[in-house]
């Protein structure tokens, strides 16, 4: 049997894993990895690209980033959590604040050293991403709009950092050759952007209640329900956009696949959505953006799934 001091342990580390939201950080990683793989160096072998020290040194740097992102997130929403997500918010408070805080300056410190590892541009860029998750967390995040953009962006930032890992290693004189490369890269993130930003609308209609008790000013809070429902319409049909480029002008394989999926996924999705006025529903649809988020990391295999054992030429059709 475990004794009392030891069930406490575990009851705490079960806290700050719920702070830090450790499910995510595996996705977040294999998201990484195979974007790396698949989508910016094709051309390589699978095999190189995961053994790449420097390249695991950012994914590293990238996942404890977020994670302190998360840590930071949690001490400033800890009222509205609790009424949010009040099964949840009990379980974190099993850390106390000063904790999360002495963890969170460890881990951006760890980050600092790694990133200075690998040079002093990438320090540069992670200082700068740790400033921009405090400062939204602290400051962006209670402004409508603003907010949400700024929190999408972060979400895909992660992976700007591997994108100039790699392009920055390309000689000037073959830039040329990787336009074509970039524009399917602009193109998943831009899908991926609208989806990370529709779902954080979607969580301002899901915490509506604790917004308003704590001052929030989201777009539900400053301009009604009717109106976010609206602008969510609007970045759904956007979605469109991103997807034409990938289907229609660039080849990502089977992937077509996913693309054509998640449309008629959308359609249901702002069908439900116009019908949704409970919390419960909300999170219904927010739960559906999520599967088409983490289908979307490991559908990434499907561009090619040759590139696995040998890498290949640039994948785009000219």
């Amino acid at each position: 049997m475990l004794s009392r001091q030891h069930k406490l342990l575990i009851m705490k580390i079960a806290s700050l894993f719920s702070v830090v939201r450790g499910y995510n950080i595996p996705v977040i990683i294999i998201a990484q990895y195979l974007s790396a793989i698949f989508i910016l160096a094709p051309e390589k072998r699978a095999l190189d690209i995961v053994l790449n020290f420097n390249l695991f040194i950012l994914v590293f740097a990238s996942s404890l980033t977020i994670a302190s992102g998360y840590i930071i997130n949690n001490f400033y929403d800890s009222q509205k959590d609790l009424i949010n997500r009040p099964t949840k918010s009990m379980l974190d408070r099993l850390v106390s604040q000063k904790t999360k805080l002495q963890v969170y300056f460890t881990l951006n410190f760890i980050v600092a050293l790694m990133a200075l590892f690998v040079s002093w541009r990438v320090f540069l860029f992670f200082s700068a991403y740790i400033f921009f998750i405090w400062f939204y967390s602290h400051k962006i995040k209670k402004h409508p709009i603003i907010g949400n953009l700024t929190a999408s962006l972060l979400a895909v930032m992660p992976f700007f950092a591997i994108l100039l890992y790699f392009y920055t290693r390309i000689p000037f004189e073959e830039i040329e050759n990787y336009k074509q490369q970039l524009g399917v890269i602009f193109a998943h993130a831009s899908f991926l952007f609208l989806l990370l930003l529709i779902r954080e609308m979607i969580k301002d209609l899901e915490n509506l209640k604790g917004d308003l008790i704590n001052s929030y000013q989201t777009i539900p809070v400053v301009y009604g329900e009717s109106q976010s429902k609206k602008v969510i319409t609007l970045l759904t049909l956007l979605t469109i956009v991103p997807v034409y480029l990938l289907i229609a002008i660039y080849d990502v394989g089977y992937m077509d696949i996913y693309f054509y999926s998640s449309l008629i996924v959308l359609i249901f999705f702002l069908l439900y959505l116009w019908k949704s006025n409970a919390k419960s529903q909300f999170l219904l649809l927010h739960n559906v953006l999520k599967f088409l988020i983490v289908a979307g990391v490991f559908c990434i295999v499907l561009i090619n799934p040759s590139v696995l054992w040998h890498g290949k030429k640039l994948l785009m059709r000219v």
